[in-house]
């Protein structure tokens, strides 16, 4: 590793897509209340509309998150109306989550999420779609082999 002079804070791209990261969380956070869940339920329940029948593992998985992260969520959205869970009759040690009508529903009212951000962000709907994948890449190649 050649040694180089550290870069600033906003030269590095992990701390600008952290920060971008918290930035949206921020604008996401008001309409999500009104929703009634949070980030983290938000992103079950965006696992479950496209879809639906996971177990807590495979939730986790599609997440990049630990079954632990996302055992708690997936039992207030279930508290909360929004789906159910059920052991599996092929093996009952895994536990199926599904939409109730109520967490299908909520769906349709998710849309001001990306309106907002796409209005925030000034981007156009092609730039936010090249930028999402140019994340993605990124993304694969840090999980990817070393």
């Amino acid at each position: 590793m050649v040694d180089a002079p550290p870069l600033p804070l906003d030269s590095q791209l992990c701390f600008s897509i952290y920060s971008a990261s918290i930035a949206i969380h921020r604008v996401y956070k008001p309409m999500l209340d009104e929703l009634g869940v949070t980030y983290t339920q938000y992103l079950v329940l965006s696992t479950l509309w496209e879809k639906d029948g996971l177990t807590i593992t495979a939730i986790a998985d599609r997440l990049a998150l630990e079954p632990s992260t996302i055992t708690p969520a997936v039992k207030r959205l279930e508290s909360a109306g929004f789906l159910t869970r059920q052991r599996s009759a092929a093996d009952e040690r895994q536990v199926q989550v599904y939409l109730s009508p109520k967490g299908a529903d909520l769906h349709a009212k998710t849309g001001c999420l990306t309106a907002t951000l796409l209005r925030r962000s000034g981007f156009t709907v092609p730039e936010m779609i090249d930028l999402n994948r140019k994340v993605q890449a990124l993304r694969d190649g840090m999980i990817g082999p070393g």
